[in-house]
């Protein structure tokens, strides 16, 4: 079998920790239950359940949902390498932007429209502010 056609399986611990590390984000950020749920491609119940604390809870995402999760972590920590205080790090997704890609909306409300390639070029435009070149 050719190397790059295998797929990477995710344990539930796995996808549990990257779950609710991402809910957690998404809370700081201020997301709506509602935009979370687009952003991460999960349901409402998933949402609910992982925002809860229940040791016993399991979940298996697949790899579109775990690569959300993993570029809401790293716009996350690009943000935490631009900005010094927690008022920007937590409070620019929620902010109005200027640069064209945006067009006066928020990261937030372009990343919650729900498509994959809203989140990606999100991430590449704050990536791009701590001087990463695409």
């Amino acid at each position: 079998m050719n190397a790059s056609l295998q797929t990477v399986e995710f344990t539930r611990d796995q996808c549990v920790a990257g779950l609710r590390t991402a809910l957690r984000i998404l809370d700081k950020w201020n997301a709506s239950g509602e935009q979370a749920c687009r952003i991460l491609r999960i349901s409402r119940s998933t949402y609910t359940r992982g925002r809860q604390g229940d040791a016993q809870w399991s979940v298996s995402l697949d790899m579109d949902q775990m690569h959300r999760i993993s570029f809401v972590l790293n716009i996350h920590a690009a943000l935490r390498t631009i900005f010094d205080n927690p008022e920007n790090v937590y409070g620019f997704p929620g902010m109005e932007n200027a640069n064209a890609f945006f067009n006066g909306r928020t990261p937030l409300d372009v990343m919650a429209q729900g498509d994959f390639i809203s989140l990606y070029e999100t991430f590449r435009r704050v990536d791009a502010l701590r001087g990463a070149q695409w």
